[in-house]
């Protein structure tokens, strides 16, 4: 059901530029006054302005850069630096500046900036933390990343969002007070969480955006955005309900582009818990599922059944030889029989008087998540275990993590978010685990090999590593693969030129035109 406050909500932050109490506007007059403003709808919150938190918006929109970017292959290609290069030790990187880069505050970019902005986010939880980064330094227009030991994978880890570049006017101390980044467009207003303005940076040294300005606003319910797009109150809707998609092909008015991209649904679970601590449990869980079944209809993509955690258009992770994840309930039945799990009262598994009983949390941003998180309530309980189902936003996850309080969790992980998928990897599975990765989890083998896989610019060892990490992951199971994932986008028909970045790193709208 649409509610309709979140509808107007969702008007209302579409409105035009310099409107909205609370707004924070940043210097500098609005160019194109009176041009069509290009509106993107996503599930999103700008949940502040550190770029460790809420980064992804900036790049996404064009208004900040990091050092490289990918094609959408994952391959690196430049942005705020022109050139790359790799010393004979293996040990330097060097990355050139564009020369005539300016922040948005019309100072120049330097490598001193630079190198500053990623020392800070060395500093802090995101991906520079899991590299072998011994300093950074600047030379000229150069920034250099020297490391402990070689690292092929910098590169995707300077494409990740937390390393996005901002003016040193843009701190306070170590607080981010403005977003004064270097991309084609700069913020002209903010109304935190849900909306940011933007207009077309006149000081940017490439070709300029046909698209003048922009608008972005984070609309939580899948409905809302649905309705946003079918009714022409926005050019570009992200993240679509499988029913909204059948209904949008049919209006004239709206594209919808459907592609897989790297990401996966799954459970994250408490390995702490007496419940999920022996891999069995966690296989009976599996086991229990009914992919294929939930895959057809629920998601109404019989191929995005995940057989393994990684899909296959994830080639060099995906492991055709992995037994694939089956329903078999006999089967599971007879792992939670080996860890002294009993049926008990109304059918629940008992062990020493404690009934199999677990709360999954899961968020309503993916709308498709609690569809999902119900069907398996289900079928859960078929094998005697009580899943209880909290839906949440999406933030109480990562909480949870952090507080202990989590049980368990259904959530969708995009391992391309860093280019290359180590980077995610070392995130959620490194020794400590991660707020969407690994809970009370470890394995040192699989350290070692991601370590290895870091050090490596070896094809055949690294395809040999990639498959062992992923091998691990299939056995050990630390979180339960459920489905891969179709994309899902509406595009006005207003708009030409646009294309959809398989990878999730950026709208493209510096590209798309007009189609009037």
């Amino acid at each position: 059901m649409l509610h309709r406050r979140d509808f107007l909500a969702g008007l209302a932050g579409l409105a035009a530029l310099g409107h909205g109490r609370g707004a924070l506007a940043q210097a500098g007059t609005s160019a194109g006054a009176g041009a069509a403003i290009f509106r993107v709808v996503t599930p999103y919150e700008i949940n502040g302005l550190d770029p460790v938190r809420s980064g992804f918006v900036f790049t996404r929109l064009q208004i900040a850069e990091t050092l490289l970017g990918a094609d959408d292959g994952g391959r690196p290609v430049p942005q705020l630096a022109t050139a790359w290069s790799l010393s004979e030790d293996r040990l330097r990187w060097r990355f050139t500046l564009r020369p005539a880069a300016r922040f948005h505050d019309g100072t120049p970019v330097t490598a001193t900036a630079v190198a500053a902005c990623l020392e800070r986010a060395r500093a802090l939880p995101g991906v520079l933390i899991n590299a072998p980064i011994a300093r950074i330094t600047a030379e000229e227009d150069t920034v250099v990343i020297q490391t402990t030991r070689p690292f092929a994978s910098m590169p995707a880890f300077v494409a990740h969002s937390s390393t996005m570049i901002l003016a040193p006017a843009a701190f306070e101390g170590e607080t981010v007070r403005a977003i004064l980044g270097t991309g084609p467009y700069r913020v002209a207003e903010m109304v935190l969480p849900q909306r940011v303005d933007a207009v077309r940076f006149e000081g940017w040294d490439g070709p300029a955006p046909a698209v003048e300005r922009l608008s972005y606003l984070a609309a939580g319910r899948g409905e809302t955005r649905g309705t946003m797009a079918e009714s022409g109150q926005a050019e570009m809707v992200c993240q679509l309900a499988p029913e909204t998609v059948d209904r949008l092909r049919r209006n004239p008015r709206v594209q919808v582009v459907v592609q897989a991209i790297p990401r996966t649904r799954l459970i994250k679970l408490n390995c702490g818990s007496p419940l999920f601590s022996d891999a069995r449990a966690r296989r009976a869980l599996s086991l229990a599922l009914d992919r294929a079944g939930m895959a057809r209809a629920l998601l109404r993509s019989a191929p995005s059944a995940a057989t393994q955690l990684f899909p296959a258009s994830m080639a060099e992770w995906h492991v055709p030889s992995l037994a694939p994840l089956e329903r078999n309930l006999e089967e599971a039945r007879r792992l939670l029989g080996e860890l002294g799990w009993q049926p008990g009262a109304e059918g629940i598994l008992a062990r020493e008087g404690r009934p199999f009983r677990f709360t999954l949390r899961t968020f309503s941003d993916r709308p498709e998540l609690p569809v999902l998180a119900t069907a398996m309530q289900s079928q859960l309980r078929e094998i005697g275990v009580d899943m209880q189902i909290a839906i949440v936003n999406s933030g109480e996850i990562p909480a949870g993590h952090q507080d202990g309080t989590l049980e368990a969790a259904l959530l969708a992980r995009n391992f391309a978010l860093v280019p290359d998928p180590l980077g995610t990897l070392l995130l959620d599975f490194g020794p400590k685990g991660g707020d969407w990765g690994a809970m009370n989890w470890s394995s040192p083998e699989l350290v070692a090999v991601m370590e290895k896989l870091g050090g490596t610019a070896d094809p055949a060892e690294r395809a040999a590593l990639r498959g062992r990490a992923a091998t691990i992951l299939h056995e050990e199971m630390p979180v339960i693969p459920v489905s891969w994932f179709d994309q899902s986008t509406a595009i006005s028909r207003r708009v030409a030129h646009l294309t959809v970045d398989p990878l999730e790193l950026s709208y493209r709208i510096a590209g798309a035109r007009w189609a009037s």
